[in-house]
């Protein structure tokens, strides 16, 4: 927010950094916070794939860094004797949060050799820091975040939100395809070593359940039922039931097979299964959960008319 820092640089004490103290707050820094939230690892991803060819980026945990270098020189002629050069940068942090901070440090001229020849260091450093804050906040997708509380907090248009957004970043430059859509990673299991079954939970798995899942899959967290048992978990990733994996160790159902029609349910003679929900799977959202599974007498009736064959009986040894 270039316009409202106007040519100021301001002082920033440690006491009333956000989380208490910023790298070298002792140095003089330009500081712009931000009413908006950002702590979702993949917009802050996206803000790093966007703009990682027009900047230097890197990211740190809750922070991104954008450097921009430039290139100082004692005269035009690079023969001419007595000519030296310099290379000069200025890094823009971003910290992110329940509010975002931006800020930049303008070092002192010796951490880059002490070329005293450089004419105004400070105030390139300080235009330079602006204009890389005006083209994060105008091109990523802070933009539609900053739009959005204009909209919300200001009662504006959307036109009227965007103007005003670009009033506030006359530096900014224009960065084509700087909003990549933050794609999630897939989550990983619990515990891991083995997974040779991979799945995306996009669309429902065809049966017959594979009987050799304990060899191809990582056991994961297990999941404990309302009766006080746990039921052992194979695959499954993730809290948001997408990828469900095979559940139970002697009544085993691949829940990402289940159909959840309930046969097994009406077939079992001593009431192992009961419904359950698990929203957000595709194949079904309530599965027979094996509540009783130490109860099975193994007389495989589930296993039989189950349409999708996602049951396997494994006899307890």
């Amino acid at each position: 927010m270039s316009l409202l820092l106007k040519d100021r640089i301001y002082s920033m004490e440690s006491p009333t950094a956000k989380r208490g103290v910023y790298p070298l707050h002792g140095y003089k820094l330009g500081l712009y916070r931000i009413p908006i939230k950002l702590d979702d690892p993949t917009e802050m991803k996206s803000i790093f794939e966007g703009l990682k060819k027009t900047f230097e980026m890197d990211m740190y945990a809750d922070r991104i860094y954008a450097t921009y270098r430039w290139q100082e020189e004692n005269m035009e002629d690079p023969d001419a004797n007595g000519y030296e050069n310099v290379d000069l940068s200025i890094t823009v942090e971003i910290v992110t949060g329940e509010v975002v901070d931006i800020i930049y440090q303008i070092f002192s001229l010796e951490k880059f050799g002490d070329p005293q020849w450089v004419r105004n260091y400070r105030k390139k450093a300080d235009h330079f820091a602006k204009m890389v804050m005006d083209t994060i906040l105008r091109n990523t997708i802070l933009s539609d975040k900053m739009i959005e509380h204009f909209i919300k907090k200001q009662t504006m248009s959307e036109d009227d939100a965007r103007i005003k957004l670009e009033e506030l970043t006359p530096l900014a430059q224009i960065v084509p395809d700087a909003k990549p859509k933050p794609v999630k990673e897939k989550p990983k299991p619990a515990i891991g070593k083995k997974q040779v079954i991979e799945r995306d939970g996009e669309a429902p798995i065809p049966g017959p359940i594979d009987v050799d899942y304990k060899d191809k899959m990582d056991l994961t967290a297990p999941f404990k039922t309302k009766t006080g048992n746990e039921v052992k978990t194979w695959g499954r990733m993730g809290a948001d039931n997408k990828v469900m994996g095979v559940w139970g160790e002697f009544v085993s159902v691949d829940f990402d097979i289940c159909i959840g029609d309930g046969a097994c349910i009406d077939a079992c003679p001593v009431a192992v299964y009961e419904f359950f929900d698990f929203p957000g799977n595709v194949a079904s959202t309530k599965k027979p959960l094996q509540i009783n599974e130490p109860d099975c007498i193994f007389c495989l009736a589930c296993e039989g008319v189950c349409p999708p064959q996602a049951i396997k009986i494994y006899p307890m040894d």
